[in-house]
């Protein structure tokens, strides 16, 4: 049987391929090294965070189990050569003499300035409340006992009458040196507040003006239901002539304490209330201040 030779070309190609087959799978070696590595190396390093992280966690867990320290505290029972040893270097400390002016000026000064303050306050207050001389200077810390040998007109009043009629006697009384009364105070004796901004709009001069330096009528106004009760006065408004001091603290009178003849009663102007009052028999009483109305 003849048999086949291969050419001298397919010899030629055999021989190449069988040549190059060992360096192409050198030449594919490389890459798949390459990616095991990588695919190692990423693995490693995954391992090496996770255990890292672990412990961190152990850590934290650990410090949150340790207990906390104690505060400190003071001993139960006090160091008597301790204690002796401080009060002997408080003894020992030298005195400043320039610190010591320093403090003493300082301390005058405070004063100085807290008196000015208080007398301050007090004008304003006085002010604001229609209060006279004597008045303002107890306020200041100053109890004047003097008291004038006349019949003081005074105005029974209340906080439920109309402020344009409270504001009219105001003016009134002003001119015949007379003395505006309440029973009690608007919302109780607790709260001072209310009167003090009624009394304000009583007495402005001008009853658009705000503030602490609005000008005031010379007016007393006062809140004494001890006046009230001495004299029976369960209607308002009404006129009283009542000799002395009738603006006198509690402490300072008591139920045997001078009080008026006659009680006029009516809503009518001070005149005619005050020339009332005379024909029951008062005309001595009313006698200036009628002619304080008139002159003024």
């Amino acid at each position: 049987m003849p048999i086949c030779r291969r050419s001298t070309t397919s010899r030629a190609l055999l021989l190449a391929a069988i040549a190059l087959a060992p360096l192409l799978v050198r030449a594919s070696e490389p890459q798949g090294a390459a990616d095991q590595q990588q695919s190692g190396n990423a693995r490693t390093r995954i391992q090496d965070q996770g255990e890292a992280a672990m412990e961190r966690v152990k850590r934290a867990t650990a410090r949150a189990k340790t207990p906390t320290k104690a505060s400190p505290f003071l001993p139960g029972k006090a160091d008597a050569a301790a204690q002796r040893r401080a009060f002997e270097g408080i003894n020992r400390r030298k005195q400043n003499p320039a610190m010591a002016k320093r403090v003493e000026a300082d301390v005058a000064a405070a004063r100085d300035a807290l008196a000015l303050e208080r007398e301050v306050a007090s004008r304003r207050i006085a002010q604001a409340l229609g209060l006279e001389q004597p008045e303002e200077a107890a306020l200041a810390g100053v109890v004047s006992r003097a008291s004038a040998k006349r019949w003081v007109p005074v105005l029974f009043v209340s906080s439920s009458m109309p402020v344009e009629t409270l504001r009219t006697y105001a003016g009134q009384l002003e001119r015949a040196s007379g003395v505006m009364a309440f029973r009690g105070m608007p919302g109780g004796m607790r709260q001072v507040a209310p009167m003090a901004k009624l009394s304000a709009a009583i007495l402005r001069r001008d009853p658009d003006c705000e503030g602490p330096a609005c000008a005031m009528r010379d007016v007393q106004v006062i809140v004494d239901p001890l006046v009230f009760r001495q004299h029976g006065v369960t209607q308002v408004p009404a006129l009283a002539m009542i000799p002395g001091d009738p603006t006198l603290p509690y402490c300072e009178r008591d139920e045997a304490s001078p009080r008026a003849a006659h009680i006029v009663l009516g809503d009518a102007a001070l005149s005619g209330l005050l020339e009332e009052y005379g024909r029951l028999g008062g005309k001595e009483e009313v006698r200036d201040a009628l002619a304080y109305l008139a002159r003024r």
